[in-house]
């Protein structure tokens, strides 16, 4: 049975305030992929993750990304492909004067859960799913920097994202806390999300394998050996 493809990009190019960042782009990502981008900082990375939840245009090309034409999509299909998403940024971005079951909850919410037991089980699920399930009551500034980024990836998950954006999500973390997170995130890429990872750290690759593109010289190839 073929791979169910959820990214493809043929011959892409990638502007930001008219300059070129990126061309001739061609990226497939399918169905429980887990995906590395590598490359130096402004070589385009955060760029061209951007065009993939709608945040930048394509200049050139096709795209398509869970079914949608990234040329020609519509301000509101965005606000539902990125229900389709989860993002984890390396910054945590979590709400600072909710607790983590708040945080959470406040996703569900937002992208039209009702049930209020539907609600606590699923927040439970995810929880439980990244190793923090009795920390719920706690504030963000409560927690560690590991600690929040594990609550920014179960809030990520909430929906059951076909694909998990992560950029840079062990960059202000240590070694060791980073590479909790990545084991992590390929956790959940075996029980069927796929995953594009961008970072600076080359041992994660042989640790914890999977398919890589480099970001160099404005293009975005495959690399078959580092």
């Amino acid at each position: 049975m073929e791979e169910t493809l959820l990214i493809s990009y043929k011959g892409v190019d990638i502007n930001q305030q008219a300059l070129g960042i990126l061309n001739q782009v061609n990226f497939e990502l399918h169905k429980g992929e887990f995906i590395y981008l590598i490359g130096k900082v402004g070589t385009g990375k955060s760029t061209f993750l951007k065009t993939i939840y709608g945040e930048l245009d394509i200049a050139g090309g096709e795209a398509t990304v869970l079914g949608y034409n990234m040329r020609t999509i519509k301000q509101k299909q965005i606000a539902d492909l990125r229900r389709k998403l989860g993002i984890v940024f390396q910054d945590f971005q979590l709400l600072t004067d909710r607790s983590v079951y708040e945080n959470l909850e406040f996703v569900l919410q937002a992208t039209g859960w009702k049930n209020k037991t539907d609600i606590r089980n699923r927040i439970q699920e995810v929880l439980e799913l990244v190793g923090m399930s009795n920390k719920g009551y706690k504030m963000p500034n409560e927690l560690s920097g590991g600690e929040q980024q594990r609550i920014v990836i179960a809030r990520a998950i909430l929906n059951k994202p076909e694909i998990i954006i992560a950029d840079e999500p062990t960059g202000n973390l240590d070694i060791e806390t980073g590479n909790k997170i990545v084991e992590l995130l390929h956790q959940i890429c075996q029980q069927g999300s796929a995953i594009i990872m961008t970072t600076h750290n080359l041992s994660f690759l042989t640790e914890y394998p999977g398919k890589v593109y480099r970001c160099e010289q404005h293009k975005l190839q495959g690399v078959s050996d580092l």
